[in-house]
Formats: structure tokens, C-alpha cells, sequence
């Protein structure tokens, strides 16, 4: 199976399923010297772990992580680094009346397809399981650009029809870890946990949007033609799972603008060019200018629903599919952290690969 790695010079290839003994993520590139923090790293790892609310998944993990190699006296080596998350929770008999059955929207039938042979326990490596070896791998990246001043913060925007009207300037972002939703505003954040509980008690799911922003970037990050910083971002938040939109700047509402209103004034302020407006959303001919880089993806309604619902098996007979076990009613909250690691981990190799570009 090819498609396990990501990233040019600050590289990681995730390994292991969602019912085997472990998961795991090597880190390649990442240079010598970054203070690692393992108070952050289990942070980061807790706020994506199951069973951490009522409005998230019951599967118990501690998404403990063990760091096997690439980090000596606190600081990491230059070597490459091996992260080891155990899985510990697992109820394959749950996946049982699976084994032949293809689930609606799951990605079973097309595995099989191109395969021909599929760990039905959970989804094995389609399992979302697998993004907690990017959160740890984004927690690594998360510590080499803070010794650049770049930081990465997410949070919920939108639960179905309920929607922050607020842009991510007129939120307290520090708030966004009070509520079990990750919503910045306490009074949206209260309806959209409503939400959530409500159709979790119908046995459904919903889907909704994650604003990302970094802050701190300096102008000069990314490559002009295909490997363009909005290209690589877009790729990162599209590989997540349920993931099924993304835009940054001012996207598709762009559309509707002049090229007079949409347009960004470059300015001087303190000796540095800055813009008046950031409709490009800190990113012009694929290039960082300075600016704030803000983007949103768009997350579908999790497929797992606890409801029957009429499918085929891989034979092509008629069955009937139900959910069982534990399962998210909602990806959002613990998309949070796996969004931020997506972007931290592109920022991180484009900053590498603007060094590498200064050496030469």
C-alpha cells in the first residue's frame, strides 16, 4: 500500500490500524535541537483521544505516547523520530456482522476494489484511529515553529446550521478548549453541543466546518507552481478523514466580490509590507506574504450511524448494515487538534524548504 507518507523535507509516514496492537508515525528531516515538550505532546494527544466527552466516541484509550527514538536530553537528535501510540480499547466483535457487508459511504467497497482483501475491524488503516499518529507527528512540527514564533489554532465554526458569525479577529481563540465542542463563543458553543446531543440520541450524526489560523509566518514560504503553500494546505486537510472542502482566504464568498473590493493594498507599517485587507488569506501566487493564513474545512456527517440501513455484501446480495459499539455523533471536536497538526506539519517543511533554498 503506497500513500502513507506526506511531506518533502520534514517527512512522516504513519503505520498500523485501528484494531492491531499499535499505531505509530516515523518523523524524518526534522532538524537537530528543537526542545521537545512531552507535557504538549500528551496535551495534544489528549484533546483528540476517544471517550474524552459525552458527545464523542466511548472507545477508552489513553493515547499515550512513547518516543522511541530521535530525541535525546530533551532535544531532538536530527535522527529520525519514531512516535508508538498503543491501542488498548478494541472490540473487533463489534465489526463482526461486517465482515462481508459493504457500509454505506464507508470506504469497504472501494478497498475491496482495489485490494481485493480488507481489515473490516473498525476500517484498519481507513480508520480515523490513524490520525493520532499525525496529531503526534503535528505536536513535533508545533515545537520546531514555535522557535519561529508560528502558531497553528483551530476551532469549530459551524455544527450543521449553527454557525459563528464572527470572524476568527473578533473571537477569544484562548477559549476555544472551555467547552467540549471547541466553539471560541460560549453562547454558539452551548447550542451546538444541544445539537450534537440531540441527534446523537437519534442514533445519526452531523457534520459542520473548522476554521484554522496561523499566526507569526513570515513572508517567503512556499513554492510558485505546483507545490504552492494553499496547494500543500489543501492536500493536508483533505487527506483527513470525513474531510470534504476546504478553502482559505476568502474562498468561495470571494466569488461574489470585484476584483476592486477583493483586491489586498499593500502598505508599510513599522518598516514592514503588510496589506490593509487579507482576502488572500496571507497567501498570494502561492507564496506566504506576512499576512495571517486562515482557512476552512468543510467535515461530512460521520458514515457510522446507529440506524439500519439497506446495503449490499461483497457478493452483490442485499443486507441490511446497522452501527454498533461506540462512535462519534460528530468528527468536529477532535478534528480540532487533527486539523492543527495537518497545518503545522506543512508549515514546518516549507519552512525546511525555505532554509534549504537561503543555504544554496
Amino acid at each position: 500500500m503506497a500513500g502513507n507518507s506526506f511531506g518533502t523535507l520534514f517527512r512522516i509516514t504513519t503505520f498500523g490500524e485501528s484494531h492491531g496492537p499499535a499505531i505509530g508515525v516515523i518523523i524524518d528531516g526534522c532538524p537537530p535541537n528543537v526542545s521537545v515538550d512531552t507535557a504538549l505532546l500528551e496535551e495534544e494527544m489528549l484533546r483528540r483521544r476517544p471517550g474524552q466527552s459525552r458527545i464523542t466516541t466511548q472507545r477508552k484509550e489513553s493515547d499515550s505516547c512513547e518516543i522511541l527514538s530521535g530525541v535525546f536530553e530533551g532535544k531532538t537528535a536530527g535522527t529520525p523520530i519514531a512516535l508508538l501510540i498503543r491501542n488498548d480499547d478494541q472490540r473487533s466483535k463489534d465489526y463482526e456482522h461486517l465482515r462481508k457487508a459493504y457500509r454505506p459511504s464507508h470506504a469497504d467497497m472501494t478497498y475491496d476494489k482495489k485490494y481485493g482483501f480488507r481489515d473490516y475491524r473498525g476500517g484498519g488503516r481507513s480508520s480515523a484511529r490513524e490520525t493520532a499518529a499525525r496529531v503526534a507527528a503535528g505536536a513535533i512540527a508545533k515545537m520546531l515553529l514555535a522557535q519561529e514564533g508560528i502558531q497553528v489554532r483551530a476551532y469549530v465554526s459551524a455544527v450543521g446550521t449553527v454557525k459563528l458569525e464572527q470572524s476568527y479577529q473578533e473571537l477569544d481563540l484562548s477559549q476555544t478548549e472551555s467547552n467540549i465542542i471547541r466553539c471560541p463563543d460560549p453562547a454558539t458553543a452551548e447550542r451546538m453541543i444541544e445539537l450534537v446531543a440531540s441527534i446523537k440520541k437519534k442514533g445519526d450524526t452531523i457534520g459542520g466546518t473548522i476554521d484554522a489560523v496561523i499566526t507569526g509566518v513570515p513572508a517567503g514560504l512556499g513554492e510558485p507552481v505546483f507545490d504552492k503553500l494553499h496547494a500543500d494546505l489543501g492536500k493536508a486537510m483533505l487527506s483527513i478523514n470525513a474531510a470534504k472542502g476546504f478553502e482559505y482566504g476568502s474562498g468561495f464568498a470571494g466569488t461574489t466580490m470585484l476584483g476592486s473590493e477583493h483586491n489586498d493594498i499593500f502598505e508599510e507599517n513599522d518598516k514592514r509590507i503588510t496589506t490593509r485587507t487579507n482576502h488572500s488569506g496571507g497567501i498570494q501566487g502561492g507564496i506566504s506574504n506576512g499576512m495571517d493564513i486562515y482557512c476552512k474545512v468543510a467535515f461530512k456527517p460521520i458514515a457510522t450511524i446507529l440506524r439500519p440501513q439497506e446495503s449490499v455484501d461483497q457478493d452483490g446480495a442485499a443486507v441490511t448494515v446497522e452501527g454498533k459499539g461506540r462512535h462519534d455523533p460528530c468528527v468536529l471536536p477532535r478534528a480540532v487538534p487533527i486539523v492543527e497538526a495537518m497545518a503545522a506539519l506543512v508549515m514546518a517543511d516549507h519552512l525546511l524548504r525555505q532554509r534549504t533554498n537561503h543555504n544554496t
